[in-house]
């Protein structure tokens, strides 16, 4: 008799037929099953079988409020037998207004101009746009370049390739994308031997400034992730680096463009990651943050349930683009461009920040989280144990090569979804985890280095 196949294998089967999966050798699956999943629930998800796993990366960073979210849902739900879509030129709806005016309300001063975009990538490609346009419409045609840190990210289309400092991503495509210089990355794991993650962050600092003074003339923009490079292995540094850049942007002429996408949202601990600029000398001391030109947000905003992007910026920027010609409007767009379901799910996700004072309770979450893995901290293979608002991040010392796809196996075999980039492994679950699903989190890391150490 012929054994029959399971869902699960089918399933797999029926994916690798179909699928490309993204940012994946497909190759590797000959010998590293796909991982199906069949629900969520919180901070857990389970496949056809039952098995649960900890999603302890929130999906590739998007999850804020756990999946199936009951609030989430039912927004939807009610925006379902409403308007699911209607196109954004020439026409408008309620959702996208009140998310624009709420948006305008909490992100930093000046920022009172949202356009849509579909994901992260999309956001930095219009930012670009719009940053070069403002120039040229503004008599100033030559200011057609960008500058980013050493080792950013910031999407993988042309554009935002261009800015993007990750070889893997780069080198296939380099005869496609524009060449754009990059500055060095305060990155406090990159500090000398005693000096402080401030005074290293002021160093890398004095290096932008060099750079601007010397080229600022061709400079449309300077893309930053603030506080955090995801890509980069978590790369956290002092936020005086982000005063610095604002007051040096100022001061040459050039657009700062803060790419939220990633670190917004309240994951570092303030809802955009820009507030946590010291303020400037002339400043009262209450008062912090940076207001960027541009600020880009994505994952996060619609709680991790559909794909949309917001580039918030000023009124100088807007109204450089007013006019009667065609050609000075900013020439961007796409079909589904202010979906009223995604911006639904976004103002369901702002109304739980609101109504759970979400803030807070992710600081109460983070100092827990921070006290019960000390054993982690002093693991003896555990290197740059950090933290920044609900991201945690260590290197293991580790002799094995294909130390990610190890630890992302072994954690699977411990309820955990882990996806470390090289032999960084990090930690960004939606902000419902619970102290018992934190300790989880800790016992089980544990258990995973010590079986690859």
């Amino acid at each position: 008799m012929i054994p029959r196949m399971s869902a699960n294998s089918n399933l797999l089967e029926r994916s690798l037929s179909a699928v490309w999966h993204p940012c994946t050798q497909m190759k590797r699956h000959e010998n590293l099953p796909l991982v199906p999943i069949a629900r969520g629930d919180g901070v857990w998800l389970y496949d056809p079988e039952g098995k649960r796993y900890l999603d302890a990366v929130s999906s590739w960073w998007v999850n804020l409020f756990g999946h199936c979210n009951p609030r989430i849902n039912a927004a939807l739900t009610d925006q379902l037998g409403k308007l699911e879509h209607v196109m954004l030129a020439g026409f408008t709806h309620e959702p996208v207004v009140q998310l624009s005016e709420r948006l305008r309300a909490l992100a930093p001063a000046g920022l009172g101009h949202c356009f849509y975009g579909s994901d992260g990538a999309s956001a930095t490609e219009i930012a670009l746009k719009m940053s070069a346009h403002y120039w040229r419409n503004n008599g100033k045609p030559e200011k057609t370049q960008f500058i980013s840190m050493q080792n950013s990210y910031h999407g993988e289309t042309l554009g935002a390739l261009s800015v993007t400092d990750v070889a893997l991503f780069r080198d296939a495509y380099g005869a496609l994308i524009r060449q754009n210089a990059t500055v060095p990355s305060p990155d406090s794991r990159e500090a000398e031997a005693g000096e402080s993650p401030d005074a290293f962050a002021l160093r890398c600092a004095d290096a932008l400034e060099t750079h601007l003074h010397a080229h600022h003339g061709n400079i449309a923009a300077f893309i930053v992730e603030p506080l955090i490079q995801g890509a980069a292995g978590m790369a956290m540094y002092h936020p005086v680096y982000l005063l610095r850049a604002r007051e040096l942007c100022s001061r040459f002429g050039v657009h700062l463009i803060a790419d939220e996408i990633a670190v917004g949202m309240g994951r570092t601990g303030t809802m955009f990651a820009c507030e946590q600029a010291p303020p400037p000398l002339a400043l009262p001391q209450g008062e912090r943050g940076i207001s960027p030109d541009f600020l880009l947000l994505s994952k996060g905003i619609t709680g991790g349930y559909l794909p949309l992007s917001i580039v918030m910026t000023t009124d100088d920027i807007y109204q450089a683009f007013y006019a009667d010609e065609t050609a000075r409007g900013f020439l961007h767009s796409h079909s589904y461009t202010g979906n009223p379901l995604a911006c639904r799910a976004a103002l369901a996700t702002l109304d739980i920040f609101a109504q759970d004072d979400v803030l807070n309770a992710n600081r109460s979450k983070a100092a827990f989280f921070n006290r019960i893995a000390q054993p982690l901290r002093e693991h003896p293979r555990v290197r740059n144990f950090r933290n920044t608002g609900m991201v945690w991040a260590f290197e293991v010392d580790t002799p094995h090569a294909d130390f990610a796809q190890r630890c992302f196996s072994l954690g699977l075999q411990h309820e955990l979804l882990l996806r470390p980039m090289g032999n960084t492994v990090y930690f960004m679950p939606p902000y419902v985890i619970g102290e018992d699903e934190m300790r989880l989190l800790v016992t089980h890391t544990l258990k995973v280095i010590d079986r690859l150490i």
